[in-house]
């Protein structure tokens, strides 16, 4: 990772790691975005963030009352009252019908009165950082968009000359865009919004390189949290690539011992056929390794998977409340890919997860608006970040057909596993039962039989290969009485 100790913060988690630390000291850095997109609330993060560092720091408003700024700033959980300000805001009596705007309630004050406010505030208190919002507003001291970029020009030129670290925001729309303000800054922060979620992007930032992608982030009580797109190249650490026991001996001799440290398993089946189970109960012998897991539910809640473990002597309850599994219920619907992404590296990079299970992948796509590209893409990278790290990772993912042609996923995520383990409902003699085989392991050799499954109150059971039994992946199988006949 870049060296990021000469950096300054933006306060915000997650931008910081998108900006490789933070903004380059003694640069100016625009946020643009149409009204309600949060950039002054990026603004109170950065103010905040230097106010923590033991540094002055300047907030001149140009739109709101000062009394209004502190109360929305309060809002999400920030307190100004280390923050200086410089209010150019406007009085009520400036508005009438036939009024243009005006910076100040004097009559038509020229804009150099304006640069002579901010000159003395800045000389006054030498600031380390400076939050200008939005500097959009000198667009109606300026007679023409010329004077406007040479009044803008001259303000930065000013501002780099005090060694501030400056970040200032425009009111950009698609009616009024901002165009001629970007070159003027040395870095801009996109940020857009619609229906589902809240994005931002780094398109300049001059002096060093950023993360590229589509960057979320969230507006809460505590004001915003950023989640970049997950970059699994730049995550690796070492391990011991030795097998994961289910802790089924049977279900292990397919396996060849297990599954392997660092690898995708897709384990797939239609609804009922023991899928989760079957994920669960490689958590449940990591657990008794005093090993860490978690679970990410996306189709089912966390009672019913409580109550469905338990029933088949998986002791769930047990497991988090010794810290050794984590289950966490998942509402696709409001979840992005990135924050869930940053969900998962909490869990692997703060507390040590060492197998991580999606349950299930259909739930999942839902985050994504229902696109299979983008969830093999997403499932690839997330995927990936995890093999480097070292996790055991199980997707679950639910097939369609109970019985009939064999379909070994659903979304075409084969490719992704390392391992695929499937169950199937099948027909014999007249009953329906289970079976499980293993379609696919890298790694090492597997076992090419099918086996009866059996999920009980003592746990999962699994038989003796079925030797005798012909066209068991159609669902309907024949007995075979000489083996030699199949």
């Amino acid at each position: 990772m870049t060296d990021t100790k000469d950096r300054v913060s933006t306060g915000v988690e997650g931008l910081d790691e998108i900006l490789n630390g933070g903004f380059v000291p003694g640069r100016a850095y625009l946020a643009r975005g149409e009204p309600g997109t949060g950039k002054t609330i990026f603004g109170y993060h950065y103010l905040a963030a230097g106010v923590e560092n033991g540094e002055t720091v300047l907030y001149v408003n140009l739109e709101e009352a000062v009394e209004d700024v502190q109360a929305n700033a309060a809002a999400v959980g920030f307190d100004l009252d280390g923050v200086e300000f410089l209010s150019l805001t406007p009085d009520s009596e400036v508005f009438t019908e036939s009024q243009s705007y005006s910076l100040f309630a004097a009559d038509e004050v020229e804009a150099d009165a304006f640069n002579e406010a901010i000159v003395e505030r800045i000389e006054e208190l030498d600031p380390a950082r400076i939050f200008l919002d939005p500097i959009t507003q000198l667009r109606y001291l300026s007679g023409d968009d010329y004077q406007f970029r040479k009044q803008v020009l001259a303000l930065q030129q000013f501002l780099a000359e005090q060694d501030a670290t400056v970040l200032f925001t425009s009111q950009a729309t698609p009616a009024n865009p901002d165009d001629d303000i970007q070159f003027l800054a040395d870095g801009t922060l996109d940020l857009e919004r619609d229906r589902s979620k809240r994005t931002i992007s780094v398109p300049k930032f001059r002096g060093s390189a950023t993360q590229s992608g589509e960057h979320t982030f969230r507006i809460t009580d505590d004001g915003v949290r950023v989640f970049p797109e997950l970059q699994p190249g730049a995550y690796e650490q070492e391990f011991v690539a030795e097998s994961v026991s289910a802790g089924v001996p049977e279900l292990d001799e397919l396996l060849h011992g297990g599954l392997e440290r660092g690898t995708v398993t897709v384990v797939s089946g239609p609804s009922g056929a023991g899928k989760t189970t079957t994920g669960t109960q490689f958590m449940k012998e990591a657990a008794g390794r005093g090993e860490r897991s978690v679970v990410y539910l996306f189709e089912e809640n966390r009672s019913t998977f409580l109550s469905r473990s338990e029933a088949v002597n998986i002791p769930v309850r047990e497991m988090v409340e010794r810290g050794t599994l984590a289950i966490e219920e998942m509402d696709p619907l409001e979840l992005t890919p990135q924050e869930f992404a940053g969900m998962v590296r909490e869990e692997v990079e703060q507390r040590d997860a060492e197998i991580v299970m999606i349950d299930g992948v259909k739930g999942y796509k839902l985050a994504l608006a229902g696109d299979d590209e983008l969830l093999v893409r997403r499932l690839h990278a997330l995927g990936r970040y995890l093999k480097n790290m070292g996790v055991t990772v199980v997707f679950v993912d639910e097939v369609a057909h109970v019985t009939g042609d064999f379909q070994p996923t659903e979304v075409g995520i084969s490719y992704l596993a390392d391992n695929i383990v499937f169950l199937r409902h099948v027909e014999i003699e007249g009953e329906l039962q289970k079976v499980i085989g293993v379609l696919k392991k890298r790694t090492s050799d597997f076992e090419r039989t099918l086996r009866r499954l059996q999920i009980t109150e003592h746990g999962i059971k699994v038989g003796e290969p079925l030797t005798n039994l012909r066209g068991l992946l159609t669902g309907t199988p024949e007995v075979v009485d000489d083996p030699s006949d199949r």
